[in-house]
């Protein structure tokens, strides 16, 4: 599978380095409910794919996190703040009940309709997904 999801960022033109690690991301998912509030989140996530999926960062640590929301253009002291603080840890909560009661055991999901689709599929199977029946 790692290799196919290399291959198809490869041809799409998608920066993407092989990992050795995986980090956990759920400050990175609180910090992105402040990134949405303060309506910096497409920056957020550019800076933060880059970070953990190109130059392989622990986007676990406060530090790193610090980095990204700075690139991302959010103010240093507030995002501090938001991560000691844990001010986003119940929306994050909420969500991922959400996704349990979905059935959604992984990412990316996509739901429509009641049919779920969860992990890297083929584009044939998206295609799938939106078609009526």
């Amino acid at each position: 599978m790692r290799e196919r999801v290399l291959a198809v960022a490869r041809e799409l033109g998608l920066p993407l380095e092989p990992r050795s690690r995986t980090f956990n991301s759920r400050r990175a998912q609180e910090l992105g409910k402040f990134a949405q509030k303060m309506g910096r989140m497409e920056a957020y996530q550019k800076e933060v794919y880059r970070a953990y999926f190109v130059d392989g960062c622990n986007i676990a640590l406060r530090d790193e996190l610090l980095k990204i929301a700075q690139r991302a253009g959010l103010p240093e002291e507030e995002t501090g703040q938001v991560l000691d603080e844990r001010v986003f840890a119940r929306e994050v909560d909420e969500d991922w009940q959400r996704a349990r009661l979905l059935g959604i055991s992984g990412v990316p999901a996509f739901l429509r309709e009641r049919k779920l689709l969860v992990g890297f599929r083929p584009y044939q199977d998206l295609v799938s997904l939106m078609t009526p029946d």
